[in-house]
Order: structure tokens, then C-alpha cells, then sequence
């Protein structure tokens, strides 16, 4: 006889707005974010053991940040916490609370490097708030909500975003507004769902994870000491070879407190933010050609909220496969690293 195992969905907390706190109840912005522990934050839900539906809720703290402070090693850390639980029978799906600032980034570091059967056979659902948990009208915990409704929904899988009513696939979340709400927009792929008293309403089929992506390991992932240093730079107008140069210039750090300096890593990638379809004034398209010569890997994204970069004969640089510049940049580090 197969043995029967209570289904579980896990919350791993990292910190972020949904967990903030102010002094005053009426302050939605002057607030101090990671304030709340995960058991305190899933007791805030009300009417979260209807949604739950006799499945067990099992609570885990990975970290406890304001996401603009997310770091590699954080992301390593959560990679191996979800990859676990993934990979346990009795877990149906696992929610992820986020700080808004950089949960697009961390929802596509998720989905390009776990492992793809993983996330062909159950949901990894990120959510956030935009109002800390003492406001007089938080919109954490309807989120938190909605987001463990979509983690119990059969058929869910990938990796996705759930904030004010709406799923957004990981490779084109994006915030986009600095205080509303409803901050989180997936552009002219459109939302993958909506949730509406608790029940998903799918629009277009669940998010898969690439089967031909340079995929890092997660075993691999676990050891690694440091990451290839890669950097954004933008396209403006008036714009120079400056910050490249800079770049590709011998760098030191010196100690705030006196101690000799040391080397900062060196730069092996630059993702350009540029104008339009990619587009880079002469000036900085003469230092990038500089670094590719030196070895440096330069990839072309757009400072554009929709649309993607077209390559043309005429392109010297790689372009970023619709990824926004900060995705972008992660899918060059991890490029770099199989390499």
C-alpha cells in the first residue's frame, strides 16, 4: 500500500514591507521593513485556515531584511531552503514573503536556476506588500492570502508573483509604481492569472522553467564563494565611455578603518540599460568595444518598461532575450559561472 503523506504548503519569509512596522498606524512610509516573524505574520491572515484547507502550514525565517538589501548569499540560502521542499512528497507548493523593491530580481534568480522537473510539478509564489503590517489598511495579508490560494491550486507550477489580485510569471514581473498598490506589472506579456475570493481564474498557461537554459546546479550553487562581478550602466543623453573605463580600470577598496587596501573583483560582464531598441551613444559603444576586447561579456537590454531589444546584422553586442536590464544581469552571472 503507497504510503499517505498530509500535503503541506511551507512559507519562507525573507523580511520586506509585508513585515514592516511604524509608529503610527496612519504611516505607510515611514516605516522600518523586516519587523514581523513569519509565525506573527501568517497569524495576522484571517481566514487563512479556509484557504489552507486541512493541508498543514509549515513556517520557516530564511532571512529577515528590507529587500533593497538582498544579497547573494541570501539568494543561495533561499535557492536551497525552496529546492528541499520542493523536492518533499507531502509539500504542494511553497510561498515566498518578499520586500517589493527587488522581488523581481529574486523570482527570476528562483526560476532560472531550480532545477525544471521541480517547477513542472508545483508552484513557487512570491508576494509582497506595499504597506507595512501596522498600517490601519495593510494589503499584506490579503496578498499572503491570495498567494497561498495559488500555491494550493492543482495544476499551479513555475515560479510567480502574486500581489493585489494578480500572478505575474517571474521572468516579466516588474514594479512599476513607487506607492500604489497594484505596483507590479508584466507588460505586454499580460498576467498569468487572477485570484478572486480565493479562486485562481487562469488567463494563459502556468510559467515553465527553460529546458535550454545554462543551468548551475544547485550543489554547485551551495559552494560557490563568489559570484562573477557583473554591472549595469545606462544610455543617456550626453552619456560617455566614462563609467565604462572606470570599470575596466585597476580597482582597490580602501578599508574605512586604515587597513591596506584590497583588489575589488574584476568586472566580467556589463549589461547595457540603453535607449529605445538597445541603443548606446558612440562615446559608450566605443568603451564597450574596449571591454569585449578585453574579454569582458557586454549584453544589450533597454531602459524601455515594454518591448524588447531586436538584434539586427548590424549589432556588435548580444542582446538581452526580452530580459529587463536586472534580469539580465542575473542571467549573465549565471552564464558566467557555467562558463
Amino acid at each position: 500500500m503507497a504510503e499517505i503523506f498530509a500535503q503541506k504548503v511551507v512559507v519562507l519569509a525573507t523580511g520586506g514591507t509585508i513585515a514592516g512596522s511604524a509608529a503610527s498606524a496612519s504611516d505607510n512610509i515611514g516605516y522600518s521593513a523586516a519587523q514581523m516573524g513569519v509565525r506573527q505574520l501568517l497569524d495576522s491572515v484571517p481566514g487563512l485556515d479556509q484557504v489552507v484547507a486541512g493541508r498543514t502550514l509549515v513556517a520557516e525565517q530564511v532571512a529577515q531584511i528590507d529587500s533593497k538589501d538582498m544579497s547573494f548569499a541570501i539568494w543561495q540560502q533561499l535557492a536551497l531552503r525552496v529546492s528541499h521542499h520542493l523536492g518533499q512528497a507531502d509539500v504542494t507548493g511553497i510561498v515566498i514573503t518578499h520586500g517589493t523593491d527587488t522581488l523581481e530580481e529574486t523570482a527570476y534568480f528562483l526560476h532560472a536556476v531550480l532545477p525544471a522537473q521541480q517547477l513542472a510539478a508545483k508552484p513557487v509564489v512570491l508576494t509582497c506588500a506595499m504597506r507595512p503590517a501596522s498600517s490601519a489598511a495593510p494589503d499584506g495579508p490579503q496578498n499572503l492570502r491570495d498567494a497561498v490560494a495559488v500555491a494550493t491550486t492543482a495544476g499551479a507550477c513555475g515560479v510567480v508573483a502574486v500581489v493585489a489580485g494578480k500572478v505575474h510569471a517571474a521572468v516579466d514581473v516588474q514594479k512599476v509604481d513607487t506607492y500604489r498598490l497594484d505596483a507590479f506589472s508584466s507588460g505586454d506579456a499580460g498576467v498569468v492569472a487572477y485570484v478572486e475570493e480565493g479562486i485562481v481564474r487562469l488567463v494563459r498557461n502556468w510559467p515553465l522553467a527553460p529546458v535550454d537554459k545554462a543551468h548551475v546546479a544547485i550543489e554547485k550553487l551551495a559552494q560557490l564563494s563568489h559570484w562573477p562581478r557583473v554591472e549595469i550602466v545606462m544610455n543617456y543623453a550626453g552619456a560617455s565611455g566614462a563609467l565604462v573605463e572606470a570599470l575596466l580600470a585597476p580597482l582597490a577598496v580602501a578599508g574605512l578603518s586604515g587597513e591596506q587596501a584590497r583588489p575589488a573583483p574584476p568586472v566580467r560582464g556589463l549589461v547595457v540599460d540603453g535607449t529605445g531598441n538597445g541603443t548606446i551613444h558612440q562615446d559608450m559603444e566605443a568603451a564597450l568595444r574596449r571591454a569585449q576586447a578585453l574579454g569582458v561579456k557586454v549584453v544589450r537590454s533597454t531602459r524601455c518598461a515594454t518591448g524588447r531589444v531586436l538584434a539586427s546584422e548590424r549589432s556588435e553586442f548580444a542582446h538581452s532575450n526580452g530580459l529587463s536590464p536586472v534580469k539580465a544581469r542575473i542571467a549573465l552571472m549565471l552564464e558566467l559561472m557555467q562558463a
